[in-house]
């Protein structure tokens, strides 16, 4: 036990924990219809195409998997990556190394993990993910609610395909006061307005968007 307790191995008991936190709010997140991936694709950065960070960003598949997703991969592989390496410190040299030595040793196994399993983890959930890359562009395109009951001031789940066939998912509000959205209903988008897109009901039922 004493690999899990002691001050040598405290970040990656932070990052195990991180994991579990993550998993409980992402399960409250979805019976409220309030998805904490969600808002963390929102708060990311846009890059432009040929920046640097969307350089990196691209290399860590983001844009491919929902943000919550390459965050969980990164924690699993820094934490199992780092325990192992106090293990092998312990059986070689009789002691741990320091914390802030083994942390950072173990950064770069999570981003190996992220570039490794992320792939794998893209083609098991093809273009089926949300994100903040090119958000605004989704206004103006029919969106279909599939979790939830939205009124203003209490959001539902929906989808959306962009121009080039992607499903996003993302969180639906009314943009009239006296609207209720129920499971089933297409929406026009309309606004966003933080993580969340302003919504009113298809004024146009035959059409659909490819």
């Amino acid at each position: 036990m004493s690999l899990f307790t002691t001050p040598e191995n405290l970040p990656f008991g932070i990052a195990f924990a991180l994991i579990v936190g993550i998993a409980l709010l992402e399960g409250l997140g979805m019976m409220i219809a309030a998805s904490p991936s969600n808002w963390l694709d929102d708060w990311l950065p846009e890059a432009g195409h040929d920046s640097a960070l969307d350089q990196v960003l691209g290399w860590l598949h983001l844009g491919r998997l929902p943000a919550l997703v390459i965050l969980l991969l990164f924690l699993t592989g820094y934490a199992l990556f780092g325990y192992s390496l106090q293990l092998v410190s312990r059986g070689l040299v009789g002691h741990y190394l320091p914390a802030w030595l083994a942390g950072l040793a173990a950064v770069p196994a999570g981003l190996t993990t992220v570039r490794a399993l992320g792939a794998l983890v893209a083609h098991i959930i093809p273009r089926d993910e949300s994100t903040a890359v090119s958000a605004q562009t989704l206004l103006g395109r029919i969106a279909t609610v599939y979790a939830g009951q939205a009124r203003q001031g209490l959001a539902a789940q929906a989808r959306v395909r962009d121009e080039h066939g992607r499903v996003h998912h993302l969180l639906v509000e009314p943009d009239l006061a006296e609207e209720v959205f129920e499971e089933g209903s297409e929406l026009l988008l309309v606004r966003k307005q933080g993580a969340i897109y302003r919504a009113i009901r298809n004024p146009h039922p035959g059409l659909v968007q490819g």
